[in-house]
């Protein structure tokens, strides 16, 4: 027996508020229907945000919709819970997934927390937060519970988890259930399958680039869902990769050979059908962020969807060394006056430099005077 899992496909999200970037989000789902109906899977599960807001705009919603009964018209049915994306933060809300009870979507929540399709048990809960964890933790439990007559068992769930996410999870692996066959998991937009238990954990990652940290991530394991073949012992977990409508490219320039290195990119990127995102580090040398700002778009954007910019304009040591004052340590007004260069406002460095040393003096009536006559000479003009 197969089934496909796929997450995390965030309908409805306009990255970068670009209509573009929503248009790809939708026409990545598009795709994964298609080759979901390619495989012709036994049944199909999807572990959370699926869309990207609680509120989806109406062609997320009828993008759904279609999708769903596409799949109802090949007799696949589809298994769903509500990711954090999905959900609305208040007592007794239902997520949008709901709309499509009708169509064939079989919703797993608190009220219908487990399905059997066939001799197979597909349990699972919504996305908790860490404030409900315990609550989390006791509906896991009862789930395993019901579980234990089956033989194929599958938990379907969108959470961090500690091992996977040690910052910003909601519960740790010791607190999920480890008689399951599979581990359907959604929230961690990476790939990740591991032994577990009785049988497999697995994140299938998002359809998308949903932030610009997983193009490493993407380049590497690709992007899409997993067929997995329950009908073994142990799980078999195959990639089913994606088709990305774009580019997107990460590049760091040092800045003594920007101009070199922006023909470059222009080169690559004018050969591209689709106009990629660009993500641009420019780093080392003493420099403008707003002039090299302004060189990165008038040499790029014509070529790009967007072009994303971050800047490292001198190491560390180089900082020291700048701002390094003999014996005394760091001149404290130099790195002042080198912090609000790029505001080109003569008025604006004094003050800064005036009042630190007004205020190190403790002469606070004569630093509250300067205070006054600048706002009073910014008003007069």
């Amino acid at each position: 027996m197969q089934f496909v899992h796929l997450a995390d496909t965030h309908l409805g999200y306009r990255q970068y508020g670009l209509v573009e970037r929503e248009n790809d989000f939708f026409q990545v789902f598009d795709e994964a229907i298609d080759e979901v109906i390619r495989e012709r899977p036994d049944f199909v599960i999807h572990s959370g945000d699926l869309f990207e807001y609680s509120r989806p705009p109406t062609r997320a919603l009828l993008t759904v919709q279609k999708a769903i009964l596409r799949l109802k018209e090949e007799k696949i049915p589809i298994y769903a819970i509500a990711g954090n994306h999905d959900i609305v933060m208040r007592k007794n809300a239902l997520p949008p997934q709901i709309l499509y009870r009708d169509f064939g979507l079989k919703l797993i929540s608190p009220k219908k927390p487990f399905y059997l399709e066939g001799d197979v048990f597909i349990g699972g809960a919504p996305y908790t937060s860490k404030y409900h964890s315990k609550q989390l933790i006791e509906r896991l439990q009862n789930i395993e519970k019901s579980s234990h007559d089956y033989k194929k068992r599958i938990l379907v769930l969108h959470q961090g988890i500690d091992r996977y996410i040690p910052y910003e999870y909601e519960i740790k692996i010791g607190d999920v259930p480890q008689s399951f066959n599979y581990c359907a998991f959604g929230h961690v937009h990476e790939r990740v399958i591991d032994d577990f238990g009785e049988g497999k954990l697995a994140y299938p990652g998002s359809t998308e680039i949903w932030r610009s940290n997983e193009v490493e991530g993407y380049k590497k394991n690709g992007k899409g869902f997993y067929l997995v073949d329950i009908s073994g012992e142990v799980p078999e977990i195959e990639n089913i990769n994606l088709k990305l409508p774009r580019e997107f490219i990460k590049e760091t320039i040092p800045f003594n050979k920007l101009q070199e290195e922006l023909s470059r990119i222009r080169q690559h990127v004018s050969s591209l059908h689709t106009k990629p995102i660009l993500m641009v580090t420019v780093e080392g040398g003493n420099f403008s962020r707003s002039e090299v700002y302004e060189t990165l778009n008038h040499s790029l954007s014509e070529f790009c969807l967007a072009v994303r910019s971050n800047y490292k304009p001198i190491t560390v040591e180089d900082e020291k060394n700048l701002f390094e004052n003999g014996k005394e340590g760091l001149d404290i007004k130099k790195m002042i006056e080198h912090s609000l260069k790029d505001f080109n406002n003569e008025k604006v460095n004094r003050l800064a430099t005036g009042l630190l040393k007004e205020l190190s003096d403790g002469d606070f009536k004569m630093a509250e005077t300067m205070v006054q006559d600048f706002y009073e000479e910014l008003y007069d003009h």
